[in-house]
């Protein structure tokens, strides 16, 4: 479905919280959008919400309102709790309006294992199979001819991204777990007042959360899995830090002892290469940190692997990776920026693709 000659309207449902008004921040400096329809439920001024978009011209509407409009939009974003999107997709797709949803609702194919992992019976369970699942550079093709996107959960398309060229090249022994462990910014934990997360008790601190098994663990599992070719297990570890916006991710893979001879940093920096590219010429928005190590052993070079603050407000993914010799353990290493290419910015590049443009319109910014 090609870009109307007049721009693109788009609409975002649910563009209160930190994802939406992130979303309407990108689509503002996208050069194929025209008219930026975002939902309230409260009347509230936009400007006040996002005050870093003063001045934009953008003003709530409430979802009955966005309805009435519909004849004008080609695509809406979820920006929403599980549990909306859902409920009103269809009511979208019937009427030819491409979705992009953000929120979890369609990234399982099987309503039983949302049901297992959400609590509550699917509210279209008919959509489930064709959604295409958004991490854009591994599923291209599907995103393309797809109506319905399921973008993935920003711990997950950080991992993804990471360790899909290890598993697809076998170098992990999968009858081990993976060991996942991950930071959030605050802005993970969603802009709803949580003594937690404010600043006076998070400065200083880390709050490790949800030890049991995170919600994003059974969506991690299932979609390394495709990648594997078999099932595998993580253990999967999730904080929030004292940032704002950023996820740091390490994971941790036993090597598969038919590759251990010829293990070492460099044959892994190679790996990640050949499938990502160097300098964007195969991913754009997939960066391998090459730097080498120049210092001697147990030298503290903090540069030679990737950082938080290095993407952030962008859609990069920057990784790094080391391996430990002695214990024969592969350390991969994934930074992004959780509202950015965990959300809003990967959710834009599946827009782009949906439309036969440029994946990389309006993306194109490197960190601050």
């Amino acid at each position: 479905m090609p870009v109307p000659s007049n721009g693109l309207t788009v609409g975002v449902i649910g563009a209160t919280g930190y994802t939406g008004g992130e979303l309407c921040r990108l689509l503002l400096n996208h050069p194929l959008v025209t008219d930026i329809l975002p939902t309230a439920r409260e009347a509230v001024p936009f400007d006040r919400m996002h005050a870093n978009l003063l001045g934009s011209g953008l003003e709530f509407l409430t979802l009955e309102a966005l309805r009435r409009q519909a004849d004008k939009l080609d695509v809406v974003f979820f920006c929403t709790p599980s549990g909306e999107a859902m409920r009103n997709a269809s009511w979208f797709l019937d009427r030819g309006i491409r979705v992009v949803d953000l929120s979890a609702d369609f990234r399982f194919v099987d309503p039983a294992v949302y049901k297992e992992v959400h609590g509550a019976e699917h509210a279209a369970p008919e959509l489930l199979s064709e959604a295409a699942y958004g991490v854009t550079e591994l599923n291209r093709q599907n995103v393309a001819k797809a109506r319905l996107v399921s973008n993935p959960g920003c711990y997950v398309i950080t991992a993804i991204l990471a360790l899909t060229p290890v598993l697809r090249a076998g170098w992990a022994d999968l009858d081990s777990p993976i060991h996942i462990n991950a930071v959030n910014g605050t802005t993970g934990a969603g802009n709803k007042p949580k003594r937690a997360v404010m600043h006076a008790e998070a400065l200083n601190s880390m709050m490790p959360y949800s030890m049991e098994g995170h919600r994003h663990g059974p969506e991690l599992e299932t979609h390394l899995a495709h990648q594997a070719e078999r099932e595998i297990v993580v253990d999967f570890n999730t904080a929030h830090g004292n940032f704002a916006r950023g996820i740091y991710l390490q994971a941790n893979l036993a090597i598969h002892p038919d590759r251990r001879q010829h293990a070492d940093r460099g044959a892994l920096l190679a790996l990640l290469t050949d499938f990502y590219g160097k300098g964007g010429d195969k991913e754009f928005f997939v960066r391998v940190n090459e730097f080498p190590k120049t210092g001697g052993l147990n030298s503290k070079e903090y540069d030679v692997y990737p950082s938080v603050a290095s993407v952030t407000a962008s859609n990069f993914c920057h990784i790094g990776v080391d391996y430990d010799a002695r214990r024969g353990i592969v350390k991969v290493l994934s930074v992004t920026d959780n509202l950015v290419k965990g959300a809003a910015g990967s959710a834009i590049q599946n827009m782009n693709v949906m439309f036969g443009v440029d994946e990389t319109t309006g993306l194109r910014n490197y960190g601050l």
